[in-house]
């Protein structure tokens, strides 16, 4: 019987040592797995430069996931839903207006590069050849409707109430001696009214993705100092988590700078 016993409690510890072995090896497979981050961005140049970006990460332990959006509110929105853990599409003063609107707290993780706005046309090639009662296309969204707004004011086609107002609306024009009309449409949306409009001012991804070229095609640009920079957003907190850490590094690498600047040619600026 003290046989059959001692027998019984060898085959008990003998199974708990090979479950503690299993254990320890599925930690081990658990801790060597890479860590996962979730980005959501638009397609040109944002998806572009992250595809660049995911090689480097993996050397770094950090499997890159990008989800591509088509919008402007998506992909914050996903973020507050925590459904990425941030995003690659807007620039601080969006951002801030966006989390502003829909009480999130949204910040930058850091500046990687600017993509001028243009103002662009198929009826004319020249500003000055603008005709009276033109229609003009901006964006519907407050902080890109009035930085359209601002370069119109620029190129001295109106005149704003308050000339740096980044917020100003259609209503804020003081003078618009032209008449001209607008027409507020999703970013998106604008590039798709050219047939339809004298006048467009599309923000450079969208120009990129309907095959145009703002250093060739448009007829005027925003210049390099424009406040306008891209950066990648978190929710607060986030800002240290050692993936976003390490994602914004490789962003800012001599490598993706080479990228950005040959592939590009000019029409997006590195802000490093």
């Amino acid at each position: 019987m003290n046989k059959f016993l001692a027998l019984a409690a060898t085959v008990v510890l003998g199974g708990a040592l090979l479950i503690a072995g299993c254990g320890s090896d599925n930690n081990k497979t658990a801790t060597s797995d890479k860590q996962v981050l979730k980005i959501g961005a638009t397609a040109v140049p944002h998806a572009e430069i992250l595809e660049q970006v995911k090689p480097i990460l993996a050397k770094e332990g950090v499997d890159l996931q990008i989800t591509e959006f088509t919008d402007y509110n998506t992909p914050n929105l996903a973020l507050g839903d925590k459904e990425i853990d941030a995003n690659f599409f807007q620039h601080i003063p969006y951002m801030d207006e966006f989390a502003k609107t829909h009480n999130l707290p949204l910040v930058s993780a850091g500046a990687v590069h600017l993509e001028p706005m243009g103002l662009y046309s198929r009826q004319i090639k020249d500003l000055k050849d603008l005709p009276k009662g033109a229609k003009i296309a901006i964006p519907n969204d407050p902080t890109n409707g009035g930085r359209a707004l601002i370069l119109l004011q620029k190129e001295g086609l109106i005149t704003l109430k308050n000339h740096d107002n980044i917020l100003s609306t259609v209503q804020d024009i003081a003078t618009n001696p032209n008449n001209y009309q607008f027409v507020e449409l999703e970013a998106a949306q604008v590039p798709r009214s050219l047939d339809d409009v004298a006048l467009a001012a599309i923000n450079t991804n969208y120009a990129l993705s309907a095959d145009l070229n703002p250093t060739k095609d448009a007829l005027a640009i925003e210049s390099n100092d424009s406040p306008y920079v891209n950066i990648v957003t978190v929710l607060k907190g986030n800002e240290n988590d050692p993936r976003i850490q390490k994602l914004m590094a490789a962003l800012r690498s001599d490598e993706i700078k080479k990228f950005i600047q040959e592939k590009y040619n000019g029409t997006i600026v590195p802000a490093f």
